[in-house]
């Protein structure tokens, strides 16, 4: 499974411990400016998180607009793995409809 992460500089140990719930490709933009996009967007992304509280406003409404049109689904949460993992549970059903599993406890 992988994932598109937007927002903060440092990840820390995020990336980790997706690794133990199933996301093994892990891409990451920070969200300084909507510059970054220009690159483009990984097409082969199952899934974004968005770290609110460290992203430019501009970038995630660009990041909204592109998975809306791709229909990825987004998880909006703080730069801390309780916050993405919490999220994530709770938009399980979502995720499950476009056939996501994590391993959650």
């Amino acid at each position: 499974m992988s994932v598109l992460i937007v927002g903060g500089d440092h990840l820390g140990s995020i990336p980790k411990e997706l690794d133990k719930i199933g996301v093994n490709d892990i891409k990451h933009l920070a969200g300084r400016s909507t510059q970054k996009i220009r690159n483009g967007i990984p097409e082969s992304m199952d899934f974004i998180i968005v770290l609110c509280d460290y992203v430019n406003h501009n970038l995630s409404h660009k990041i909204k607009e592109y998975a809306s049109l791709k229909e990825i689904p987004v998880v909006y949460a703080k730069r801390s793995w309780s916050s993405i993992y919490q999220k994530i549970k709770d938009n399980q059903c979502q995720l499950k409809k476009k056939g996501l599993q994590f391993i959650l406890n």
